[in-house]
């Protein structure tokens, strides 16, 4: 009995370690990420192949430009861009010669890919020209949420819209939402579309049933655990925070992707944080969706997840994360 018991004291020990060491390293590393939202802006330029000269960027500060700015995110996406591009930008020059109002730009952020994404990027630049298609290649892998940013910032569109490089959900699909969308806007002819702040995340809710059938087994654990720990960690509003298709006006993005700390896999949980901070208006809108093979999502995704969930929990609620207004 004395024995069980030494055993019984030494695992609550150990545990007990464990825990205060965890504990210790989120409160550090929540800590030393508190100005990861001081971006310095002041040297990114987009490269031109046709001009072979640098192109200055414009910032999220700036007037729009353009009407719809479309961010791609692409890290080793060499074999999925080409088929997305392609059919994104038949759609948009498509749409450009009906209705001579609308104006758009395609801006693919390199996120330090070790293939031939910049390559395959800059063919279209070529093709297409810089005033329509860019390419702002970080140097190095910095993270999804890191190039979302990035390209956010340095867009030039009233409404800026997220798509992923594995075209899982259709430009034309998400067009017509994002028209629905201006449309709506619209209807306030007091204010321009770019300075009403609204966000819209795209969601598969309705297509749960199916996708339970059809997804791998991992990525519907991951997706059923990973909606509970959200709700924890941001509280309730948007079900699906991991889809692709995310849509912000200007006047939202301005505030968001100039305070968001996150780089890599929630940076999407913690937008949904910061919406409700600035009581930005969210808007859930149904997608169609189809899963892509390639996708870099897998088991070890998992505890990356709940460490920035964890972060940002800690970083926000003990005051660390600051938040410009």
């Amino acid at each position: 009995m004395g024995c069980l018991w030494t055993i019984t004291e030494l695992f609550f020990i150990v545990i007990l370690i464990v825990f205060s060491v965890l504990a210790t390293a989120i409160i550090f590393e929540a800590f030393r990420r508190k100005s990861n939202n001081a971006h310095d802006e002041t040297h990114a330029i987009f490269e031109d192949p046709n001009s072979l000269k640098p192109v200055p960027c414009p910032y999220i500060l700036d007037p729009a430009e353009k009407y719809l700015s479309l961010i791609i995110p692409a890290f080793n996406e060499e074999h999925r861009l080409p088929v997305a591009l392609d059919e994104t930008m038949n759609y948009l020059q498509q749409r450009a010669a009906k209705d001579k109002s609308f104006s758009y730009e395609v801006l693919i952020v390199d996120d330090g890919s070790a293939d031939g994404t910049k390559r395959v990027a800059f063919d279209f630049v070529r093709k297409y020209n810089i005033e329509n298609v860019r390419v702002l290649p970080l140097g190095r892998n910095y993270g999804k949420g890191e190039a979302i940013r990035k390209g956010m910032l340095h867009s030039r569109g009233q409404l800026l819209l997220m798509l992923d490089a594995d075209g899982a959900t259709k430009i034309q699909a998400s067009a017509r939402k994002e028209i629905n969308f201006g449309n709506e806007l619209a209807g306030d002819l007091s204010s321009r579309i770019s300075d009403i702040p609204i966000a819209a995340f795209g969601s598969r809710a309705h297509l749960e049933k199916k996708a339970l059938s059809t997804r791998k087994w991992y990525r519907n654990v991951l997706m059923k655990g990973f909606h509970i720990v959200v709700l924890l960690a941001a509280g309730p509003g948007i079900r699906d925070t991991q889809c692709g298709f995310k849509m912000f006006t200007r006047a939202a993005a301005r505030k968001l992707f100039t305070n968001i700390h996150l780089k890599r896999w929630c940076f999407d949980v913690e937008l949904v944080y910061l919406c409700k901070w600035f009581s930005i208006p969210m808007i859930e809108i149904s997608v169609n969706w189809s899963e892509i093979p390639g996708s870099k999502v897998n088991l070890l995704s998992i505890p990356n997840m709940l460490w920035e969930l964890a972060l940002m929990s800690v970083g926000y609620r003990c005051g660390l994360w600051k938040i410009h207004a």
